[in-house]
């Protein structure tokens, strides 16, 4: 790592200053020119987005990064690594998606709504980054950045601009397809011995009461994250009720299986650092829709069963049966709620009405039809829905294949077995107290307080 890590961050930091340079300009809302507008500065889109931006962003950076940090002997390559990735990622992705959705007249214009994008863009990288998380090195994870940005450009183009889909909360173009991505990633870097010799993957106490606190971050946001890019008014209002509703849902359920699942009743503190999150994943699509709260209830309720219950048999059997070892289990809470969300947002499409909607009106607006230049049937619109998850799983699939074996050459510097789920291997770690010193201090102070 002495020259790969300092190179690949130099040169790719360039690259972006120049791009940007070339490219990249404020939109309208952004420029001195708005003043010349005379169109009031509250209606300037940066109020109503501004907010749900920073959640979504702290959701990127805290949420995620923290989520990570149960392993016992990795926290600082959960939280660090994830810092770099997504300090690069964000750039990449406002290239990527401005090229695809904002380019006028040879250059991206930018907004917060843009930022805002590339955040979502950056949540599917740091998906994928747990099923590797701490067997690859920081260069690997940074050329799986740069490849998975690119990927996750071209799957939304084609899943919202060709398809006209609707995926408000990503959970096909983000969850979808950064957890199979990542999956297939850390199926073909496979180290069939990793289990049986590595004693470092797993938790302590402390460990996981950090991971504890990403997840709180990622369930109090998300409703943020669900409704950013909605409609302003009636659109965000149901994404963020939506999501509250299910989110609330998917705990009880979380608690409920944890602990019938357990011999003696008691709870995993996975199941409720991750499972408890599935509900927001799975009403992503459908967030902005009637799908109403008793639906949002119900998707709650089932995701908080499949997710527990797919960390407690699932893993195991991925991991033993197919070699699939997933570090922090974003099969379950990403890529299964992930094709539920996509199946309800299909469903709700088709049993659309104008009544539900407030009239014709009302439908065309939920499903972007002006943009499409036409109506389709609620079947036909439900049928589109369907074909945006097949899309994103087949960039998932053969897009992780290709990239997995790029990563697998060695010019990348790939940890062996024995350094995997290890800071030092890449830190600087403070010296830690000795064990038989921290028992000697244990012993003494037992015996000024007469302990026997």
């Amino acid at each position: 790592m002495r020259w790969r890590l300092p190179l690949v961050c130099f040169i790719w930091q360039i690259a972006m200053i120049v791009l940007f340079g070339v490219f990249v300009r404020y939109d309208i809302t952004s420029s001195p020119a708005w003043a010349l507008t005379n169109t009031p500065d509250y209606e300037n889109d940066f109020y109503f987005r501004y907010p749900s931006f920073q959640d979504v962003h702290v959701m990127i950076f805290v949420g995620f990064g923290f989520l990570m940090t149960f392993l016992k002997r990795y926290g600082f390559g959960s939280v660090g690594l994830n810092f770099l990735m997504a300090a690069f990622a964000i750039q990449w992705a406002i290239l990527m998606q401005g090229w695809f959705h904002s380019f006028e007249k040879g250059k991206i214009v930018i907004g917060v709504s843009n930022l805002i994008n590339a955040d979502f863009c950056t949540a599917s990288v740091a998906i994928a980054f747990g099923g590797v998380l701490g067997k690859i090195s920081p260069v690997q994870l940074m050329v799986m950045t740069l490849f998975q940005v690119t990927l996750f450009s071209v799957n939304e183009w084609v899943v919202i601009s060709k398809l006209h889909a609707i995926d408000a909360g990503g959970s096909m173009t983000i969850h979808t397809f950064g957890a199979y991505f990542g999956l297939t990633v850390a199926w073909i870097l496979n180290r069939p011995r990793l289990e049986e010799n590595n004693d470092k993957e797993g938790s302590v106490y402390h460990s996981d009461i950090f991971s504890m606190i990403g997840t709180l971050f990622l369930w109090m946001y998300w409703p943020s994250f669900n409704s950013a890019i909605s409609y302003h008014g009636d659109g965000q209002s149901r994404a963020a009720i939506n999501t509250y509703c299910s989110l609330a849902a998917c705990v009880l359920t979380t608690v409920a299986i944890s602990s019938a699942v357990d011999k003696k009743g008691r709870l995993l503190m996975v199941h409720i650092q991750n499972a408890t999150l599935a509900g927001g994943v799975a009403v992503g699509t459908a967030a902005e829709m009637m799908l109403m709260p008793y639906g949002s209830l119900i998707v709650g309720f089932i995701c908080g069963i499949v997710s527990t219950l797919g960390y407690t048999y699932l893993t195991p059997f991925l991991s033993s049966k197919l070699k699939l070892h997933d570090t922090c289990g974003i099969h379950n809470l990403h890529g299964m709620p992930g094709l539920i969300g996509g199946i309800v947002g299909a469903v709700t499409a088709a049993a659309a009405t104008a009544d539900v909607y407030g009239g014709d009106e009302g439908l065309i607006k939920m499903f972007r039809y002006e943009e499409l230049g036409y109506v389709r049937s609620s079947s036909i619109q439900g049928g589109f829905q369907a074909a945006g998850i097949a899309v994103s799983l087949a960039f998932a699939f053969v897009g992780g294949t290709i990239v997995g074996f790029i990563l697998k050459l060695p010019i990348w510097g790939e940890p062996a077995d024995e350094n995997c789920f290890d800071d030092v291997v890449y830190w600087e770690v403070p010296e830690e107290e000795p064990e038989d010193a921290l028992k000697a201090y244990t012993v003494h102070n037992n015996n000024k307080l007469g302990s026997p």
